[in-house]
């Protein structure tokens, strides 16, 4: 009765919770807290050029527990030759190394990062075909800065099929996992006081009490359609295959660090291109007199010429539906997940992520974007560190009041 008046009072925030209801598909990602349901057998490739092109792949079996430690032990060797500040590593400490996390994202990072003789990303390709569960977690954290710095690049057309040959390798084991079948869930119906009541029989008429068949059907919405293989990354997939990726990083979004949540906001303004300072005041609440509002605009005005040179800079991305949202899902968890009023640091980033794609929404006119995000802001409010009412929006309002 709690989540259907939650989920009442926040309708549009139905899709941000797409595995809080039954889910009616065969996608399996739970395997992925330890070993990953088995990727896809994709032969080694040699990358080069514009994209990154990946052969016919066949299932592989699923590395054994005595296979592990092995890999693990290959992976570690092959990682210190890359990065030799980090050959004091072992196969115990590769997953939880506190140094590990900094030093690839610095590398992936660089200038020439993502080109198809990189080593490093040949090194997480192989990684994730492995099929130790502890090295394709492992992979997935880096997940937020490969996105980020390929989108960020596509418009500058350097060839980057070292960070599309991640990226596919991911694709292609959400494709095998999900085995053709759409991602679901089962909407509970609001007209009903609650989700005890929806199998109640209505009648019509004056007749026998016939069941009214349309009352109650479930209502199914499709929150990821059904992927189609690919083996080149083209710009009428890219946003497709990069969201895919994104959502087997909300998936398992529990298991990652924060820094890599952090960094994932950080590149979110900055696929935003847009500066959502003006819209602060959604989160303080306050209300702003009418000189306040005068001097805001002067202040906007004097501004815009610093904006624009800004998201020249940066670079704004299309944000299509298919990226957007994943991206929102995983900013309502770093807003709205638990224990995040511990983790002061992001939940600063994620509001300011969201004050970016708000603007961006805005400057779009996206009404698919714009009311989610607004919907993000406000509940933001409600679990905002430091706030002393510690509102519960699913807690029922109780009142010694009887309203007539």
């Amino acid at each position: 009765m709690l989540l259907t008046y939650f989920v009442a009072k926040h309708k549009i925030l139905f899709w941000l919770l797409p595995l809080r209801f039954s889910i009616s598909h065969t996608h399996n990602n739970s395997s992925l807290n330890t070993k990953l349901r088995n990727p896809l057998s994709i032969t080694p490739h040699t990358m080069s050029g514009d994209e990154a092109t990946t052969p016919s792949a066949t299932p592989k079996p699923s590395a054994t527990a005595a296979d592990s430690p092995l890999k693990l032990k290959t992976a570690v060797e092959a990682l210190s030759s890359i990065v030799p500040s980090l050959s004091k590593l072992t196969p115990a400490s590769l997953p939880t190394s506190p140094d590990l996390y900094p030093q690839i994202s610095a590398l992936l990072r660089q200038p020439n990062s993502g080109a198809g003789d990189n080593n490093l990303c040949r090194w997480l390709y192989d990684s994730f075909q492995s099929g130790v569960g502890d090295l394709q977690l492992l992979v997935l954290r880096f997940i937020p800065i490969i996105a980020g710095v390929y989108l960020s690049r596509v418009a500058d057309r350097k060839p980057q099929a070292g960070f599309e040959a991640v990226l596919l390798a991911v694709y292609a084991h959400e494709t095998t996992s999900r085995a053709g079948k759409p991602v679901s869930i089962t909407i509970p119906d609001l007209t009903q006081p609650s989700v005890y009541h929806e199998g109640s029989v209505k009648t019509s008429g004056k007749g026998t009490g016939t069941p009214n068949s349309a009352a109650t059907e479930p209502e199914t919405a499709v929150v990821s359609p059904a992927l189609e293989p690919h083996g080149t990354v083209r710009s009428t997939r890219r946003a497709r295959i990069v969201g895919v990726a994104l959502e087997l990083f909300y998936a398992k979004i529990g298991q990652m660090p924060v820094s890599s949540k952090i960094d994932f906001c950080e590149f979110c303004k900055v696929w935003a291109g847009q500066d959502g300072e003006m819209y602060k005041e959604f989160e303080e609440g306050g209300e702003k007199t009418e000189e306040e509002e005068e001097g805001k605009k002067e202040e906007e005005e004097g501004s815009d010429v610093a904006v624009e040179k800004k998201v020249k800079v940066e670079g704004r991305v299309p944000l299509c539906w298919e990226l957007l949202q994943p991206v929102m899902r995983i900013l309502g968890h770093c807003l709205l997940g638990p224990n995040n009023n511990k983790e002061v640091e992001l939940f600063e980033k994620a509001n300011e992520a969201c004050r970016s794609l708000f603007s961006r929404s805005m400057h779009d006119v996206n009404p698919k974007a714009i009311l989610p995000m607004r919907s993000l802001m406000r509940l933001s409010k409600t679990v905002m560190p430091n706030n002393n009412n510690n509102l519960d929006p699913t807690e029922l309002p109780f009142s010694d009041v009887i309203s007539l």
